[in-house]
């Protein structure tokens, strides 16, 4: 008698690890790196820090860093495949206030970067020796 184990991932009733979810909705490229920033402590699941094992639940808000952005998310479905970036859009929706936090740090960056550019070439020998003496002075 041979009788399957293997289970059907395609049942509404299956439970959905966090790391996968992530994955699915397309906020990180592979489950592995879903998987170490979890580990990391850069998402939070309902206010806690938590494991890639964590089981996905509609409505749970999820906190969550990308870069040098943060984002506020509500689960609004579940997929345990990766979609297209639209459809993957469907899945979750993100706050009002992290978006506008979003768009202020952006133009904060932008802003920076236009008050200190960056030079166009290394300093060579003559110039590092002058800047290492201002330093120290």
């Amino acid at each position: 008698m041979a009788h399957s184990t293997k289970k059907n991932s395609n049942t509404e009733d299956d439970a959905l690890r966090l790391d996968k979810w992530l994955w699915a909705a397309r906020f990180y490229k592979t489950r592995a790196l879903a998987r170490e920033v979890i580990l990391g402590g850069k998402v939070q699941y309902n206010g806690q820090r938590c494991k890639p094992s964590k089981i996905v639940e509609v409505g749970a808000i999820i906190k969550l860093t990308q870069g040098h952005d943060e984002k506020i998310i509500t689960v609004m479905q579940l997929s345990a495949n990766r979609l297209k970036a639209e459809l993957a859009q469907l899945l979750y929706q993100e706050s009002d206030q992290s978006i506008k936090k979003r768009e202020e740090n952006h133009q904060a960056r932008k802003l920076n970067a236009f008050f200190s550019p960056s030079p166009d070439r290394k300093p060579d020998k003559k110039q590092r020796r002058t800047l290492i003496k201002f330093k120290q002075s």
